[in-house]
């Protein structure tokens, strides 16, 4: 049986900078000094979305994040 992967998918052209990301899952999330936007740590580009894997232990906080994000580009993919 192999292991869930679980995957944060950001669409940040979309961000308005509201930092509730940081303030749900600082370890994963950062603001920008350079445009104001969300940053997700450890993530890849991909066509604009910016994909990262976390362990089961962020998962929760990173939840939060999503449901808290007021123009909803946080999804959390259980796969």
């Amino acid at each position: 049986m192999s292991k869930k992967q679980i995957k944060i998918i950001h669409l940040r052209q979309n961000c308005i900078g509201c930092n509730s990301c940081v303030e749900n899952a600082p370890d994963n999330w950062e603001m920008s000094l350079t445009d104001g936007k969300a940053n997700l740590k450890r993530a890849e580009e991909n066509k604009g979305r910016f994909i990262a894997e976390i362990c089961e232990i962020e998962l929760e906080a990173n939840k939060r994040a999503a449901a808290d994000c007021p123009v909803g580009i946080i999804k959390i993919v259980n796969e």
